[in-house]
């Protein structure tokens, strides 16, 4: 497990769900990383953690919100590791659970699109920066089969992840000159806590029922029967950061059990004595 000797990597929601998992794979495979998070005791737990088993990490408070503190983070670990070689822009919230669109008062609008896709955007260009001046480097970007699927609900958050898969693909086209690849990952029913994040004390009960029974809608709409997890995406990302994708740029890959290639079609069993054809 050693794809990642001698490269750097920053992940920012490293602290928990799927930015945790990335950056536990990715120390666990060599690299040197910097965890950004809001979460001091997760991301300070966590890079504990990962040093204790030999890893090579670093906690960093950042509100990716903040353009200043994206490129201080930047700076942080090129100072800390020497060098930059492989981005994640993972950090995000969700947009708040409404009954309905008539509903939304898009309150939250300025800060879901601030650390969803500001984050990502700054991120994407402060690493790029770097990585334009000493041989390339790969971003990657987190989005959601909630930006490639249009549904109902959390429309904020979903206009979020549309506009971070449109931005990865012009970003690559940008920096591709530069040997700058730039990707994007959309996890789909992958469990974490970011809808928690959007519920108020009030509704959090008619939020735990939402999410029961959307993720089991989700489960039937999936080809794929098994449950994805944080090391899924985890893997994916490991793909992207790595020299086995040095031609792959400009993508959208979902990570989704098959999700958004359609819906599931239920068949019945052939009778006696049909054959394929």
């Amino acid at each position: 497990m050693t794809e990642l000797t001698g490269k750097v990597a920053v992940v920012t929601g490293g602290a928990s769900g799927i930015g945790r998992g990335i950056a536990a794979r990715f120390a666990a495979e060599g690299a040197e990383v910097m965890i950004a998070d809001v979460r001091d005791d997760l991301g300070e737990a966590l890079a504990a953690e990962l040093n204790s088993a030999g890893g090579k990490t670093v906690y960093r408070h950042v509100d990716v919100a903040d353009q200043a503190q994206v490129a201080e983070l930047v700076d942080a670990a090129v100072a800390t590791f020497g060098a930059l070689h492989v981005m994640v822009n993972n950090a995000g919230i969700s947009s708040p659970l409404r009954k309905g669109l008539f509903f939304e008062d898009f309150e939250e609008f300025d800060r879901v699109m601030r650390v969803n896709l500001l984050g990502v955007m700054a991120g994407t260009r402060d690493a790029a920066r770097h990585m334009a001046e000493h041989g390339g480097g790969s971003v990657i970007n987190l989005g959601s089969i909630g930006g490639i699927q249009a549904g109902g609900g959390v429309s904020t958050y979903r206009a979020s992840k549309a506009a971070i898969i449109h931005f990865t693909k012009c970003a690559a086209i940008e920096l591709a000159h530069y040997e700058v690849r730039v990707n994007c990952l959309a996890p789909g029913n992958i469990p974490t806590r970011i809808l928690a994040s959007s519920a108020t004390d009030e509704d959090r009960e008619r939020l735990e029922r939402f999410e029961t029974r959307i993720r089991q809608q989700m489960r039937d709409d999936r080809p794929l029967k098994r449950e994805g997890t944080a090391d899924d995406v985890a893997e994916a990302a490991l793909y992207l950061a790595t020299d086995r994708s040095r031609y792959v740029t400009g993508t959208v890959l979902p990570i989704d059990g098959g999700t958004v290639a359609g819906k599931v079609i239920v068949r019945k069993p052939r009778e006696s004595g049909d054959t394929q054809r």
